[in-house]
């Protein structure tokens, strides 16, 4: 099975397993908030709810920038993923501003939360659940660098934190009589999820952008190119990403004596040699003659 197939089956399993995750997490914390009427509990609820529709949302996008390239796509759908991750984000600052609105009308009229061992029962269990999620979506992520399930997993493991402040606020407000501290743990959990938001807007924005990769990674492929014994020189080197491939493509200056078919398997060697490092690429190489930049320069003056 190839390394193509093999990381399609992940990014499937990987959102299937983020829904029923989701789902189950839905249900649990909506009865916990109705026993205890906690703005924390609500902070998560609505997190989750959020995660539930990204997930399906990013189920919807993986399998359509899985689909091969077309006549009328040639270089694929992997932009799927960065605008799942746009849409994500709108819901998600939306939910942000709804738990700062519900935690300031509990500050300015405070109320004891009830019931907060169920709330803290149920967070306990959420964060169980959640860190095998956010496990198996590193796994994935590590495996395939899909942008639609590292948005997903910067979520869960949002989650994580946001759930250990629930309990925080549970107890100071339901065991010790802290009313302010739940609404104040509301707002903070506010805050980290329009952080999240925020890094998937960004990240999003750079693909469908044509941002270049790194710069650590543009040397890599410059120092790839240039260990191959006979390449001079490499110039027009241009890069961006779309889903989990990128697409690299530069000049490869040789010496400008050789015939057209050895200029071509250098090239092809060049091309395995970066695909080595950077499995999901796709490398486009131009062969120049050496010198031949200088020579048009000249031309030109």
């Amino acid at each position: 099975m190839s390394r193509a197939i093999q990381n399609a089956k992940l990014m499937r399993r990987a959102t299937y397993a983020a829904v029923v995750v989701a789902v189950t997490l839905i249900c649990i914390k909506s009865a916990a908030f109705y026993l205890t009427g906690s703005v924390a509990m609500l902070g998560t609820l609505m997190d989750s709810l959020l995660d539930g529709a990204a997930s399906l949302l990013n189920l919807v996008a993986v399998r359509h920038s899985l689909t091969p390239a077309d006549d009328d796509h040639r270089f694929g759908h992997g932009k799927a993923e960065a605008l799942a991750g746009l849409g994500q984000s709108i819901f998600i600052f939306a939910s942000a501003g709804y738990i700062v609105f519900e935690a300031i009308s509990r500050i300015l009229h405070p109320s004891p939360v009830d019931n907060s061992t169920v709330g803290i029962v149920v967070t306990v269990v959420a964060i169980l659940v959640t860190l095998v999620l956010v496990a198996f979506q590193r796994h994935v992520v590590a495996q395939t660098n899909s942008l639609a399930i590292e948005a997903d997993s910067t979520h869960y493991r949002g989650d994580l934190l946001m759930n250990l402040s629930v309990i925080a606020a549970l107890v100071l407000s339901g065991v010790f009589g802290i009313y302010w501290a739940d609404p104040l743990f509301g707002i903070a959990i506010a805050v980290l999820i329009g952080i999240s938001a925020t890094r998937i807007v960004l990240g999003s924005y750079n693909q469908l952008m044509d941002r270049e990769l790194s710069e650590g990674e543009r040397e890599r492929i410059t120092a790839i190119a240039l260990s191959h014994p006979e390449v001079i020189d490499i110039h027009d080197l241009r890069t961006r990403t779309s889903g989990a491939r990128c697409f690299i493509q530069f000049h490869l200056e040789l010496d400008r004596s050789i015939s057209l078919m050895k200029a071509h398997r250098i090239s092809d060697d060049v091309e395995a040699r970066i695909m080595e490092v950077f499995e999901n690429a796709e490398v486009i190489i131009h062969q120049d003659p050496a010198g031949l930049e200088e020579v048009t320069h000249l031309e030109r003056i």
